[in-house]
């Protein structure tokens, strides 16, 4: 596979600590971003459910106290919650291509690295 690894990221996160490790000790290239610095836009987080191919609620943080008021929301309204409150979005994230996958546990990345 030839195409780029970008993994998103909050460098306080365990996992995505974890998950970085994986990348750097594989020797692949990859672009890391703290999506904390460089907030996602709306549209870049709906590319990158639908490169999940996962339903938004799956990568709702649910234990977040924010996440409490979000129960009857529509997916467009929960997406606009999870760009505005990143605390919301289950991380790390990482794409390859058309792929991606929601790296809990950090194993996860390896199958981008196939």
């Amino acid at each position: 596979m030839s195409d780029k690894i970008v993994i998103y990221q909050k460098p306080t996160c365990s996992k995505c600590r974890a998950t970085l490790t994986l990348l750097k000790d594989s020797g692949e290239e990859f672009e890391s971003i703290d999506y904390y610095e460089t907030p996602l836009t709306v549209d870049k987080l709906r590319e990158l459910i639908q490169k999940l191919n996962m339903p938004v609620r799956d990568i709702l943080r649910k234990d977040e106290p924010l996440a409490r008021n979000l129960d009857t929301v529509s997916d467009d309204e929960l997406i606009k919650a999870m760009v505005e409150n990143p605390d919301l979005i289950q991380r790390p994230i990482v794409v390859r291509g058309s792929k991606a996958k929601l790296c809990r546990p950090p194993e996860n990345v390896l199958e981008l690295l196939e």
